[in-house]
């Protein structure tokens, strides 16, 4: 079983969309994952937008949080700076604001993975030249 796996908008959209593409292989992932699998508030906004369209979609990541199988384990407050920092250093793929996140919680979660369909990870460098283990279907 993994531990600390950072969760990135994605698996969790496809993993309570059963007709989402990588719905199975979200699901054979998240089962080999120890809960709580950790993210940021800007992943959980993400993910409830795209899921409005869904049946139970948000209540069901409502649902997650609530059995903390998903914890909001990032604070803004004190990692602005990097976050800004890592915004701009990554401008012209563009990065995300969720991204600037789940990457500033790799550095904070030194022997973590993000869990991702965002191709993006494969780039983007933790503690300005570390690669950043990811499961991301190949």
């Amino acid at each position: 079983m993994r531990q600390n796996v950072i969760l990135d908008t994605g698996p969790l959209v496809a993993f309570l969309n059963r007709k989402d593409k990588y719905h199975g292989w979200a699901l054979e992932h998240w089962a080999e994952i120890e809960p709580p699998l950790l993210t940021c508030e800007a992943v959980i906004s993400e993910a409830c937008f795209l899921l409005s369209g869904t049946n139970k979609g948000q209540e069901a990541v409502m649902e997650l949080l609530r059995r903390r199988v998903v914890d909001v384990a990032f604070s803004l407050s004190g990692n602005l700076d990097r976050i800004a920092s890592l915004v701009k250093k990554y401008s012209r793929l563009p990065m995300s604001f969720a991204d600037a996140c789940l990457v500033r919680m790799a550095e904070l979660y030194g022997e973590s993975f993000i869990f991702t369909l965002d191709s993006h990870f494969k780039v983007y460098k933790k503690n300005r030249n570390k690669v950043i283990p990811i499961l991301y279907p190949e």
